[in-house]
């Protein structure tokens, strides 16, 4: 398993637990953004510059990714397509999509793509709590272990 970080948006605190649980395990984490990126020296620890534009940075992770690895995205496209190539994808709220979730996610999302289209003030997401860093350490966590448990 390998982590991939849509890191254009993801709030620093993710990626410092991030930067934490890749030194603790060695497993690959790969930051890719359009614009740089501080990372911690680590032999395990990669970041990925590319180009700005739309959806360039989730293309990349997409063309990269192999079934089996996690992408960290709050984008529920980029999450949707991690999925169909049999990846894992978490959200920096800890929330895990699914293949049972993702469609009614997608859905909400261009619902409410609409509505802000036609003008309509949606507001935007609630700012990252406390809870929500506890939440997402703990599924983190929980992924990571039950990798390691697995039979090389």
């Amino acid at each position: 398993m390998k982590i991939w970080v849509d890191a254009d948006a993801c709030p620093g605190v993710i990626k410092d637990i991030l930067f934490r649980a890749a030194r603790r395990t060695g497993i690959s984490l790969t930051l890719v953004a359009n614009q740089p990126i501080r990372i911690p020296k680590s032999p395990n620890i990669f970041f990925v510059q590319v180009s700005a534009g739309f959806d360039v940075a989730d293309n990349e992770i997409v063309k990269r990714l192999d079934a089996g690895d996690l992408v960290i995205t709050a984008d529920i496209p980029l999450a949707a397509e991690a999925i169909e190539k049999n990846a894992l994808a978490l959200n920096p709220r800890g929330d895990m999509y699914t293949r049972d979730n993702i469609k009614a996610r997608l859905s909400m999302r261009d619902f409410m793509d609409s509505l802000r289209g036609a003008g309509v003030d949606t507001g935007g997401p609630p700012p990252l709590q406390q809870n929500d860093r506890h939440a997402f350490g703990q599924q983190l966590d929980r992924l990571l272990a039950r990798q390691q448990r697995r039979p090389s």
